[in-house]
């Protein structure tokens, strides 16, 4: 298991640990998202999610879902099974499912929450990301933080590769950085809709964009501030990942943030 570097992650706001995951609970994740999918009322649950134009922004299916375990599908999907057409489930995995809540805990992520400075390490938001062949959709430069806000700023996101990810498949790219320029756009709740608000228009840094290819099990630590993205999914190759973020609880919530959990507070490690 490679070892952070934690002065090259302030450097560059995120850190690539390969064999961080027993390929045995890779097995376990997909498994388990596998079984969940296969009991998914399709008719009853389909929803969109497009991170091009936030228009399930404006669905309660969507804005309840921090407190719950929904299921979104792809712009693209048309006539594929469910197993092909998911964008992602969200967003209370961690805490809901037992087999997503035993190795969203393990020992070894408590210990690199702390490294990185989280003194009261909370587990906010977790989500299995899909990719899909052939329709995994583009996501676009973006801060965790403008998603999942807190003052001051403390959102970090563990991120898991789940099958190889490269560039062929849409893996994560990053701004090396650029997590210490300022807080872009904020996600937050206007009445019974989320809209997405800009808060500085300064453009993103140039810089040359870093591929951060990972094999399966790596673990990819994401600053909150660090713009990062990933492209389409082309490829007859999925690219599954398992992605949590945390934040500490010493700092302040919002309560306009889009995520909320009024009936299912936040947990940390045990």
């Amino acid at each position: 298991m490679s070892l952070l570097d934690l002065a090259a992650y302030q450097r560059d706001g995120f850190a690539v640990l390969e064999g961080f995951l027993p390929l045995s609970d890779c097995d376990a994740l997909q498994e388990r998202a596998a079984e969940l999918v296969a009991a998914l009322d399709v008719d009853a649950a389909r929803r969109i999610f497009s991170p091009r134009d936030q228009g399930h922004a404006r669905d309660r299916y969507f804005l309840e879902s921090g407190a719950a375990v929904r299921f979104f599908f792809e712009e693209e999907a048309t006539d594929q099974p469910a197993r092909l057409a998911l964008n992602k489930i969200g967003h209370a995995l961690h805490d809901l499912d037992p087999v997503f809540d035993r190795i969203s805990r393990r020992s070894r992520l408590a210990d690199l929450a702390h490294v990185l400075g989280l003194v009261r390490p909370l587990l906010l938001q977790s989500m299995y990301l899909f990719k899909q062949p052939w329709i995994g959709a583009e996501v676009g430069w973006h801060q965790d933080a403008a998603y999942l806000h807190t003052r001051p700023s403390t959102v970090i996101g563990f991120w898991i590769a789940l099958d190889d990810a490269d560039r062929d498949n849409g893996c994560l790219m990053a701004l090396p950085g650029g997590h210490r320029g300022p807080l872009r756009q904020r996600f937050l709740r206007d009445g019974d809709r989320a809209v997405l608000r800009t808060l500085d228009a300064a453009p993103w840094p140039n810089v040359e964009p870093v591929a951060l290819e990972a094999r399966r099990g790596t673990l990819v630590i994401l600053h909150g501030l660090l713009p990062h993205a990933s492209a389409p999914n082309r490829s007859s190759r999925p690219r599954h990942a398992y992605a949590v973020h945390l934040i500490d609880g010493r700092a302040d919530y919002p309560a306009d943030n889009w995520l909320q959990r009024p009936d299912l507070p936040l947990r940390g490690f045990p």
